[in-house]
């Protein structure tokens, strides 16, 4: 792993590439341990200016200057889905440190390729998954891992969701939230939130036996999406997705063992039993005072200290090979075997 400082003392500085999500996380990166937010860049001169201004940074409306710039160590990049490893191949090759905002990526050979590229050029790559860093989904993994809820056998993720027609035509690029090669529908985009967290939480998934389909959006992508998976602890799940939900019924993940079940609901636990009645094992898990509290605190750790990301490159690929496993079994009828990452 590369080390860019010899002192722990000195912050980490973040570029951004990409200013409408992008923006909230620049002013997460201002806020956050370790960091510095040295530069923005943004296609729109007005906005690249105005968030500099506020947040008292360099602006650039060009990626390879402020890639070449000096100025900054790691970037993140806050684009497209479909375009996510092309702008971190540009940094890698640069010798930056990045991390892209979930998906990895839609084309799971590209995310092959910034694997290798990174681990060939020793810079962190991460994805940003923002649920892995909530105290309650640590908590909820270490649970599962050391089987203090019993053996997990089923998970069910139920996202009801709803997006209008303005959603998917928005956009600086118009149309691009329901092109297939720039974002994904239901399953890469928004359910991919959940594909991650009931992966990791499960230890990985093997199989999975999918079918999509778009039912009230005028888009090319899916707006919903049902899964069978089987995980590689030999647990099943469901996984269904949809940004069709009138009303949107937010996300709920129900989780069987032969101990009780659990019930988590829009990042909280709604319903928790178990048949010894000892439902303080989740509250009495001790996490690390000094755990990253986000992408940037995370990158900023791996970085100085030679570290793996909680999500590093390998790790973001998983969920891209399931949301595509969906989409081919969609098409094929067969389940898809997933492969090491």
């Amino acid at each position: 792993m590369r080390w860019w400082t010899t002192s722990l003392d000195k912050p980490i500085r973040f570029g951004i590439l990409g200013l409408g999500v992008g923006y909230g996380k620049a002013k997460e990166c201002v806020k956050s341990r370790g960091a510095a937010l040295a530069a923005v860049c943004d296609l729109q001169e007005d906005k690249a200016r105005k968030v500099a201004e506020e947040l008292k940074c360099r602006w650039y409306t060009d990626y390879d200057a402020m890639l070449d710039s000096g100025d900054i160590d790691c970037v993140g990049v806050f684009t497209p889905s479909g375009m996510h490893v092309d702008h971190a191949l540009k940094a890698i090759r640069r010798g930056l440190h990045v991390f892209v905002t979930k998906p990895m990526d839609i084309d799971v050979e590209k995310c092959r390729l910034a694997v290798r590229e990174a681990e060939g050029a020793n810079v962190v790559l991460a994805v940003d998954f923002e649920y892995r860093y909530k105290d309650i989904n640590l908590k909820i993994y270490r649970a599962i891992q050391n089987g203090l809820i019993g053996r997990v056998f089923l998970v069910d993720v139920l996202m009801k969701w709803f997006r209008d027609e303005a959603y998917y035509k928005g956009g600086y690029m118009p149309g691009w939230r329901s092109s297939r090669r720039y974002e994904g529908g239901s399953a890469a985009n928004q359910g991919v939130h959940f594909i991650d967290l009931v992966q990791w939480w499960m230890g990985g998934v093997e199989l999975v036996q999918g079918l999509s389909g778009t039912f009230t959006h005028s888009i090319e992508t899916e707006d919903c999406s049902v899964a069978v998976l089987k995980f590689k602890n030999g647990a099943f799940g469901t996984l269904t997705t949809t940004t069709s939900s009138i009303p949107s019924l937010g996300t709920r993940i129900e989780i069987n063992s032969d101990r009780g079940s659990m019930i988590w609901k829009d990042g909280k636990i709604d319903f928790f039993h178990l048949k010894d009645g000892d439902i303080s094992v989740i509250d009495s898990i001790v996490l690390p005072s000094d755990r990253p509290a986000n992408i940037f605190e995370d990158m900023a750790d791996a970085i100085r200290r030679g570290k793996k990301p909680m999500v590093d490159g390998r790790e973001g690929l998983k969920s891209v090979m399931i949301f595509n496993a969906i989409y081919e079994s969609s098409k094929t009828g067969k389940a898809v075997k997933i492969e090491d990452a």
